[in-house]
């Protein structure tokens, strides 16, 4: 049975929370800003993903952007044109807090781009698990074309995900991207009509909920921790998390479900 309910809705004035049958979706609405991304939208956006993290009902997380024009544009430039040496470096902290608590999030977290994601933006799309992207999606990083830098996590995630050279040529020129170019740079999983991004960024989320909830948690994990470690370290925790996930009910459940010839009935321990 369908579960529809906005929570926390008064307590949010630039973004939209929505649960749906286990699915998180979270909008960024600012759409005649282009959902610019301001201080206030990026402290909204860590307390809607930390209250998720929390919530029960939730067991995967969309975000996207209102209208049809734009995912996020990028941050509000005059916020960024007065700020000096502290406050910029406040400012980069702040968006690279929220950005990680997105990417740390244990359940999974999908980006359906709508849009414009630029600056900011991108680097939001980056900090996600999955990013599906509409036919006019644009991505880019053009911090350098105002004298500024990605400072949101893009210089550093950009890089590990397409690769040094390409992800230097797009930071150090600034340059735009449509979404079928990210889409053959390996920065985006798909590229779909506008009017099916958001059902098919739904379908895949529903996938993930028939699967065992700890094991999509702990394979998450392993992905997460492991890109950062040495190929032995990580191999280590992956063993370590194949262990303590065999003493999981859950397990037991899928492999008998599995011999037994019969669909899993999945309870996430």
């Amino acid at each position: 049975m369908s579960d529809i309910e906005i929570f926390d809705a008064d307590e949010f004035q630039n973004i939209l929370l929505e649960v749906e049958d286990g699915i998180a979706t979270i909008t960024i609405d600012r759409e005649k800003k282009l959902n610019a991304l301001n201080n206030e939208t990026l402290e909204e956006l860590a307390q809607a993903i930390e209250g998720c993290e929390l919530d029960e009902r939730v067991g995967v997380i969309l975000i996207t952007g209102a209208g049809d024009k734009a995912f996020v544009a990028g941050a509000e430039i005059d916020m960024l044109a007065e700020q000096g040496v502290l406050d910029g470096r406040e400012n980069s902290q702040l968006g690279q807090v929220v950005f990680l608590t997105i990417e740390q999030c244990e359940k999974p977290v999908i980006a359906a781009v709508n849009g414009f994601a630029l600056g900011g933006g991108c680097e939001l799309a980056l900090a996600c698990d999955i990013r599906y992207a509409s036919e006019n999606a644009v991505f880019g990083l053009p911090e350098v074309s105002l004298g500024l830098l990605p400072g949101y996590g893009g210089t550093q995630r950009l890089p590990r995900l397409i690769g040094t050279g390409l992800a230097l040529e797009l930071i150090l020129t600034g340059n735009k991207i449509d979404a079928e170019e990210a889409l053959r740079i390996g920065l985006v999983n798909q590229v779909l009509p506008a009017d099916q991004l958001g059902e098919h960024a739904r379908s895949v989320a529903k996938t993930i909920l028939k699967r065992s909830p700890v094991a999509v948690r702990f394979a998450k994990e392993s992905v997460r921790r492991g890109a950062s470690m040495e190929l032995q370290d990580a191999l280590s925790l992956e063993s370590d998390l194949f262990g303590m996930i065999s003493a999981t009910q859950d397990m037991r459940e899928g492999t008998h479900a599995f011999l037994e010839k019969r669909k899993p009935q999945f309870t996430g321990e």
